[in-house]
C-alpha cells in the first residue's frame, strides 16, 4: 500500500487524512522534519510515498492528480509531493538535504517540508510533474482566516464536475465531442464506481466489434443493421475506456498497447465481415476491403512518420504552421478541418450508417473516396510544412524513421555497401530512390500481368533502391515519406498480384497477409512511442523486411499458378502472424510485469 506522511500535526477539523485514505494511502503522522525523514526511510521501497503538508486545503481530485498518476516518477501540487520507487532515492536525498538545514527542536519547520523537498528535487535534476489544476484548489493557508477563505473556494467548485470534464480528451473529433462524449463520460464514471478497469472496457469494445463483424458476415439486411448498431456501440466503449483511464488515472503500458492495437483489429475485422457478407450475396468486394485497409494503414504511417520526424525537432516552425494556427482561431474552421480528415469517430459513424442502409460495396466506395481525400489533404499540408519549416531533425528522430522503414536483410546489405557513397549524394536521394523503386514495382505488377518475370525483376530492383534509400540517415525535410512509400509498395503489390490471380481465396489470403504485416508495423510504432525502440532485429530478419516480403510474393506469383499462389499466401500470412504476435505479446506482457513506465497514448483523434 502507498504511504502518505503528514509532515506535522493534523489541523483540527481537517478532512485531509480521510481524503488521503480514500485515495488508497496509509496515513502516518510526523511531528517534524526529522521524524518525517525517518518515516520516509521506513516506508516500503517498492511502494509510492507522499509527503503532505497537514495545513493543505483543496479538492480531493487535486490530490488525486498529484499523488496517484502512475505516469510520473515524481509529482507535486502546493503542499503535497509524491514519488514512485524510481524517484524514491532522489526524494530521500532531497528530504535529507532540507532537514539538515532545520535547527534541532524546530518541529514547526516540518509543515513546509513537502514544498521545499519538491524544490530540492527539481534543483537536483529530477523532473517533478505539476498537473494543471484549472479551477481546482490546492493551497497551504498559514492563518485561520486564510484557511476559511480557501475552504470557501473549495466549496464553490464542483470537484466531481471537473473530474468528469477532464475525463474527455481536450482535442477530439466533431462526432465524438458532440455525439458520444456528452454521455460516455458518465458511462466511464459508472464503470469506475463498479471497479471496472480500462482494459476490461477495451476488451468489451473489441468483442462488440467482432460480433458486429459477424453480423455483417451474415449478408442479410437484419445482420447489416445489427452490425451498424453494434459498431457504434463498440465506438462508445472505445471512447469510454480512455475516459475511464483519465477519470480514475488508471494508465498503464498494457492499456495503451491494447487500446491502440484493438482499434485497428476492430476496424479491419469489420472490413472482413463486410466482404464475407457481400460474398454471401454474390458480390466479391475483397479487393475493395483490402484496398480500404491498405489506404487506411498508409494514412496512419504518414501520421506516425511525420510526427516522429518532427515532434522533437529544433527550430520547428513554418509559415504553413502559422497559417494553421491562425485558422484555428476561427471557430468553425477547427471543426471543419477535423471532420474532413475523417478521424475514427466520423469514419466509423459513416461505416455504421452506410452498412445499415446500403450495401458493402457502397460502404467501401465511400470509405475509399473519403480516406483518399483525407490522405491527400493531410499529406499535402505536411509536405508544405516540411518544405517551408526551418527545422533540424534530431538523431532520435532519424533513428525512429529508420526503424519505421522495416528494412530487412536484403536492403540492409545494400545500404551497408552503399553508405559511404550515399552520404556524398544530394539530400533528395533517399526519397527519390524509394519512390522510383516503389513505382517500378507497383506498375510492373499492375501492367505486366500475373506471373510475369518483369514483376519479379522489378521486385529485385526494389530491394536495391530500398537499400539506397536507407543508406544514409533520413534527415531530409521529406525523408519522413520514405516509410509510407515502402508500405504502399509492399501492400499494393500484394493486392495487385492477388487480384490478378483471379482465383477464389487469393484476395482473402492477401487480406490476411497484409493484416499480419500491418500489425507488425503498428507494433513498431507503439514500441517507439513507449520509448522501447523498434522490435528486435531478429524479428525483422525472420519475416524478411518489407523488401524481402515483396520479393517473396513476386517470386511466388512467378512460380505458382493461381490456386497454389492463394495457398502460399495463406501459409505466409499464418507464419508472419504467428511470429509477430508471439513476439509482440511476449514483449508487452514482459514490459507490464517489469514495471515499465505507464503511458497514455491518445492515439488517433476520435
Amino acid at each position: 500500500m502507498s504511504t502518505a506522511i503528514l509532515t506535522g500535526p493534523p489541523v483540527p477539523g481537517s478532512s485531509l487524512e480521510g481524503d488521503l485514505r480514500s485515495l488508497g494511502f496509509e496515513v502516518r503522522t510526523a511531528d517534524g522534519p526529522a521524524e518525517a525523514a525517518r518515516l520516509l526511510a521506513e516506508a516500503p521501497a517498492a511502494a509510492r510515498v507522499a509527503l503532505v503538508d497537514p495545513r493543505f486545503v483543496g479538492h480531493v481530485h487535486a490530490l488525486r492528480l498529484a499523488l496517484t498518476d502512475p505516469r510520473f516518477p515524481a509529482a507535486a501540487v502546493p503542499g503535497a509531493l509524491t514519488a514512485q520507487p524510481a524517484a524514491r532515492a532522489a526524494l530521500t536525498g532531497a528530504v535529507r538535504g532540507v532537514t539538515a538545514q532545520v535547527p534541532a527542536g524546530a518541529p514547526s519547520a516540518g509543515g513546509a517540508l513537502a514544498d521545499e523537498a519538491a524544490a530540492a528535487l527539481e534543483a537536483g535534476g529530477t523532473a517533478v510533474h505539476r498537473p494543471e489544476l484549472g479551477s481546482l484548489v490546492a493551497e497551504v493557508p498559514a492563518e485561520a482566516q486564510e484557511r476559511h477563505a480557501a475552504r470557501a473556494r473549495v466549496e464553490a467548485v464542483d470537484d466531481e464536475a471537473v473530474r468528469l470534464r477532464s475525463a474527455v480528451k481536450a482535442r477530439d473529433g466533431f462526432f465524438t465531442t458532440f455525439c458520444i462524449s456528452p454521455y460516455s463520460r458518465y458511462l466511464a464514471r459508472w464503470c469506475a464506481r463498479r471497479g471496472l478497469t480500462p482494459n476490461q472496457v477495451t476488451t468489451a469494445s473489441l468483442i462488440t466489434a467482432l460480433i458486429a463483424a459477424g453480423c455483417a458476415a451474415t449478408g442479410t439486411r437484419t445482420g447489416y443493421v445489427a452490425a451498424g448498431v453494434l459498431l457504434l456501440f463498440s465506438f462508445v466503449l472505445d471512447c469510454t475506456d480512455g475516459q475511464l483511464a483519465r477519470y480514475s488515472l488508471q494508465y498503464s503500458t498494457m492499456g495503451a498497447w491494447l487500446d491502440a492495437t484493438f482499434d485497428r483489429a476492430k476496424e479491419y475485422a469489420y472490413y472482413a465481415g463486410l466482404a464475407l457478407g457481400a460474398a454471401r450475396g454474390g458480390d466479391d468486394v475483397w479487393a475493395l476491403a483490402l484496398g480500404a485497409m491498405v489506404l487506411q494503414t498508409c494514412r496512419h504511417v504518414v501520421d506516425f512518420s511525420f510526427n516522429e520526424a518532427n515532434h522533437d525537432a529544433t527550430a520547428n516552425t513554418s509559415p504553413t504552421a502559422a497559417l494553421s494556427d491562425r485558422l484555428d482561431s476561427v471557430g468553425w474552421t477547427v471543426w471543419a478541418r477535423r471532420m474532413i480528415v475523417l478521424p475514427i469517430g466520423e469514419r466509423w459513424a459513416m461505416i455504421a450508417v452506410l452498412t445499415a442502409v446500403t450495401t458493402p460495396r457502397v460502404v467501401f466506395y465511400a470509405l475509399l473516396a473519403g480516406c483518399a481525400f483525407a490522405a491527400c489533404y493531410t499529406t499535402a499540408g505536411r509536405v508544405l510544412r516540411s518544405l517551408t519549416r526551418r527545422a533540424r531533425r534530431t538523431e532520435r528522430a532519424t533513428a525512429a524513421l529508420a526503424d519505421l522503414t522495416d528494412t530487412g536483410p536484403l536492403a540492409g546489405a545494400v545500404a551497408r555497401a552503399a553508405s559511404a557513397a550515399a552520404r556524398r549524394l544530394p539530400g533528395v536521394v533517399p526519397l527519390a530512390a524509394a519512390v522510383a523503386g516503389a513505382a517500378a514495382l507497383v506498375l510492373c505488377a499492375a501492367l505486366a500481368g500475373y506471373g510475369s518475370g518483369w514483376t519479379l525483376a522489378a521486385a529485385a530492383v526494389y530491394c536495391l533502391t530500398s537499400g539506397i534509400a536507407v543508406a544514409r540517415p533520413l534527415g531530409g525535410p521529406l525523408d519522413w515519406l520514405v516509410p509510407p512509400v515502402f508500405r504502399a509498395a509492399e501492400y499494393g503489390t500484394v493486392l495487385i498480384l492477388a487480384a490478378e490471380a483471379q482465383v477464389n481465396g487469393a484476395l482473402p489470403a492477401a487480406f490476411g497477409l497484409v493484416a499480419a504485416v500491418a500489425y507488425h508495423h503498428y507494433d513498431t510504432v507503439y514500441r517507439i512511442r513507449g520509448g522501447a525502440g523498434a522490435p528486435p532485429h531478429w524479428l525483422v530478419r525472420v519475416i524478411g523486411g518489407h523488401e524481402g516480403r515483396a520479393l517473396a510474393v513476386a517470386l511466388l506469383a512467378f512460380l505458382l499458378d493461381g490456386e497454389d499462389f492463394a495457398v502460399a499466401l495463406t501459409a505466409l500470412a499464418v507464419a508472419v502472424a504467428l511470429v509477430v504476435l508471439t513476439e509482440s505479446i511476449r514483449y508487452w506482457t514482459a514490459a507490464a510485469r517489469g514495471g515499465a513506465p505507464a503511458v497514455h497514448d491518445e492515439g488517433e483523434t476520435a
